[in-house]
């Protein structure tokens, strides 16, 4: 295992900048997730660093070895990095053991199935070592995916929107084990992901990304907390936004005063979570939508013609007049 770090890198292609000085961190024995829109940039990362491209300026290394720089580019395959990618692109013609064993090649037959079964066992599927890929289900072909990745006892290992195609449950559940495989070997790994939910549910430290540029790179809960910009705020989850002026330490807002540091005068852009609204009784706002969200409505609300969401306690009823609650925590206040 391994930490994996870029520093510095840009990456274009076609005359645009795919990535532009990037810098970051995978700790070892950690989950990174990359979070971004498509086009941000993450696929190029996990690309860069399994050597599949070549970055055009700064350096990629995975412990204290120089992979990638200027002059220097080790092979992909004496990286010993694994990848899992969207398509889990496992070999159709063998079977689960089989696809497990392939990467197993420095050690003798007997050894190399032995090993494939240990694997499969980790995720759950030494049962199914003789089926063929299109004999699984698409859960089963990510856990046979990441197994085959895991089993050469990588120092780090990419994972390419792995949940992408699974419904909801199934999503979650293999989230879940994925998480808990990741976490009892302690593989350095870095995940993309555009998927807020994902990102914040496996991630020790989360990147954010837009347009090739790194916004943040912090723990979960201190980029959900305190997010350095409106773009950051928004990558993770719904949010109001409103465009006022900063005066005398607040910003005022149809639903409400938001607390501001920025001086007086200065053009601001507020941005409220849903979840940070509280309504109650009143006059100031009327509810114009109500939609079941489990053991929460979300809810539309209207004051002085604009229009916020807000995701509040189930039982909120449709046209009803009420006064409105910002609390301080998720709600913010960033330069306009």
């Amino acid at each position: 295992m391994s930490d994996v770090t870029l520093r510095n890198v840009r990456h274009a292609y076609n005359g645009a900048w795919a990535l532009d000085d990037v810098s970051l961190t995978a700790p070892q024995g950690k989950v990174l997730a990359l979070l971004g829109p498509s086009g941000s940039g993450k696929s190029t990362i996990l690309r860069l660093i399994a050597g599949l491209e070549t970055p055009d300026a700064g350096e990629i290394a995975i412990g204290n070895e120089i992979v990638s720089a200027p002059g220097r580019v080790l092979p992909t395959e004496q990286r010993r990095v694994g990848m899992v990618f969207q398509d889990y692109s496992l070999f159709p013609h063998l079977t689960a053991g089989a696809n497990v064993a392939f990467g197993l090649d420095k050690v003798g037959r007997a050894e190399r199935d032995a090993q494939a079964l240990h694997w499969l066992d980790r995720v759950g599927l030494k049962h199914r070592a003789g089926a063929y890929p299109h004999e699984l289900s698409g859960g089963e072909q990510q856990r046979v995916a990441l197994a085959r990745a895991l089993a050469p006892k990588p120092r780090a290992i990419l994972l390419d929107e792995p949940f992408s195609g699974l419904d909801p449950v199934q999503r979650a559940e293999l989230r879940d084990a994925t998480l808990a495989t990741l976490a009892e070997t302690q593989t350095t790994t870095l995940f993309v992901t555009h998927d807020a939910e994902d990102a914040l549910q496996v991630a020790d430290r989360l990147a954010i990304m837009k347009a090739g540029r790194l916004l943040q790179e912090a723990p979960p809960r201190d980029a959900y907390d305190t997010p350095a910009s409106l773009d950051v705020a928004a990558a993770l989850g719904p949010i109001n936004v409103f465009e006022g002026i900063s005066d005398a330490g607040a910003v005022r807002t149809p639903f409400g005063a938001v607390s501001s540091a920025l001086t007086s005068g200065a053009k601001a852009r507020v941005a409220v979570r849903a979840e940070s609204i509280s309504l109650r009784p009143g006059l100031l706002a009327r509810v114009l939508d109500v939609r079941p969200h489990g053991a929460h409505d979300l809810v539309q609300i209207q004051a002085q013609g604009l229009v916020w969401r807000a995701l509040v306690p189930a039982r909120t009823t449709l046209g009803e007049r009420v006064d409105v609650e910002l609390q301080a925590a998720g709600s913010f206040v960033f330069s306009g």
